[in-house]
């Protein structure tokens, strides 16, 4: 009787079967994780990420207005990789162009550039680059020397037909700015700050307080005279220690073990870290709302660390992402917290060079902060 007992039921196997689907259709978050995951996976590798940055910012100081110029010019904007922009006056115009993002590569054609060329003396072109993301600046680098080629082939003709030959009647110099050994350390180390400070805040603050509710001391807050904004900053501003302990430890090591400098102002970094650990908190604080558990409320997080690596400049080059990818990008915290991160330390940045990415941050906050309330006080009710 026993073995029979022992023996395999199928209807026993169903009924479990059945109960999981179940509970699996109850469970919608989970549900929703195990397919938003890989088709969210699937969009972002298949069409948003690509590690050849093309249409890059590119300003150019015109010393000189000859055919020959022009030629180059002409050469640069006929690529993929050029977007000119703009032209740049001073060498401190071109300087602050890159210290601030506005511009990526910066080409400087000196004064009597094509005299120089006819008479032999091999004048030189300068390409500066910003390099302190080296996987987007390989691209312009790597071009330059074709877009020359074809456009002294194309464009010098008549008298100037001679210019066409190989070699070129003049060289290009490449000045790789902020990081001129092109050390990938130098830019993922920086970069990294934002996604360590973006997981653990997010993921802390929902699972600390999705567990207050689950073992009913969210009640107590509920029922008591407390308001709303009190208890989310409240409930978030314990982690900003937290968050404090985390970016001294990463300065430290990153100066220490990868030799990754800061040279900008500490007020500008000071200010924009903060501002990044409170949108992050705010974050945690509105999936908390969405969360029945902590299983969930770890589920969400990591839905929105994903984006936060795959799309905010981390891992791929944010300039070679298409245009849709590049407007969810910008909704994205830790996109302006890694061009503010590395502006300060990389690019020897300021207040007034960031205050665009803190701004940005700024209205981010703001838009989770007002959903964050709102579901709560839905909550509530």
């Amino acid at each position: 009787m026993s073995m029979i007992r022992d023996a395999f039921s199928w209807a026993r196997f169903r009924a479990v079967l059945v109960k999981e689907f179940i509970q699996m259709k109850r469970d919608r978050v989970t549900f929703g994780m195990m397919i938003g995951i890989p088709v969210m996976q699937l969009l972002m590798f298949g069409y948003a990420i690509d590690t050849d940055p093309h249409h890059l910012p590119t300003l150019v100081e015109m010393g000189d207005e000859s055919p020959m110029a022009r030629a180059v010019l002409a050469g640069m904007e006929s690529s993929e990789y050029y977007d000119f922009v703009g032209i740049s006056t001073s060498e401190a115009q071109s300087e602050l162009a890159l210290r601030d993002g506005t511009a990526t590569v910066i080409l400087t054609i000196p004064p009597g550039f094509q005299r120089d060329a006819m008479r032999g003396q091999s004048p030189e072109l300068l390409l500066t680059v910003d390099a302190s993301d080296p996987v987007a600046a390989a691209g312009a680098i790597g071009a330059i020397g074709g877009v020359v080629d074809v456009a002294m082939g194309q464009t010098l003709s008549g008298p100037l037909s001679f210019a066409a030959s190989a070699p070129p009647p003049f060289s290009v110099t490449v000045h790789r700015a902020f990081n001129p050994e092109g050390e990938t350390s130098t830019n993922i180390v920086p970069g990294l700050l934002a996604v360590i400070l973006s997981m653990t805040m997010v993921m802390i603050t929902a699972v600390a307080i999705v567990r207050e509710t689950e073992r009913g001391t969210m009640e107590s807050l509920m029922a008591s005279p407390v308001r709303p904004t009190e208890v989310m900053l409240g409930k978030v501003l314990p982690y900003v220690f937290v968050g404090y302990v985390q970016t001294i430890v990463f300065l430290v090591a990153a100066r220490a073990l990868f030799d990754v400098p800061f040279t900008g102002s500490f007020l500008a970094f000071f200010l924009g870290f903060n501002l990044y650990i409170i949108v992050n908190l705010a974050l945690g604080f509105l999936v908390s709302t969405l969360a029945r558990n902590q299983i969930q409320a770890m589920q969400i997080s990591f839905f929105t660390i994903l984006p936060t690596i795959l799309l905010s400049g981390f891992m791929f080059p944010y300039a070679a992402m298409p245009a849709w990818a590049q407007t969810i990008g910008t909704a994205i915290p830790a996109t302006h917290f890694l061009r503010l991160v590395r502006k300060v330390m990389l690019k020897g940045a300021g207040v007034a060079e960031v205050a665009g990415d803190m701004g940005a941050i700024a209205i981010i906050l703001v838009v989770i902060t007002a959903i964050a309330l709102r579901r709560y006080r839905q909550t509530l009710d």
